[in-house]
């Protein structure tokens, strides 16, 4: 999967340090949130400039700051954003 490989590829580049805040990191986070009209946008979606590696900490305050996902979509146990079912 292309994702995969991407989130991998980008952690790695980051030394797998969270860009906020210095520590550990665990998700790669988009910072254009992803959509219904853009999830299959490779530019969005895969775009090494949208992305940032967070640890859990930072990127659940940046979900609870913000308007979080869009509708129809969530984020599974593993960070990786779904469509929501």
């Amino acid at each position: 999967m292309r994702w995969r490989r991407t989130s991998k590829a980008y952690a790695a580049s980051k030394h797998f340090i969270c860009e906020r805040c210095g520590q550990p990191g665990r998700i790669v986070h988009h910072k254009q949130y992803i959509s219904p009209k853009n999830i299959h946008d490779p530019m969005i979606t895969l775009n090494w400039e949208n992305l940032e590696y967070l640890c859990q900490d930072c990127h659940t305050r940046e979900h609870l700051a913000g308007s979080g996902c869009k509708e129809g979509l969530c984020f599974n146990s593993e960070g990786e954003l779904i469509k929501n079912e």
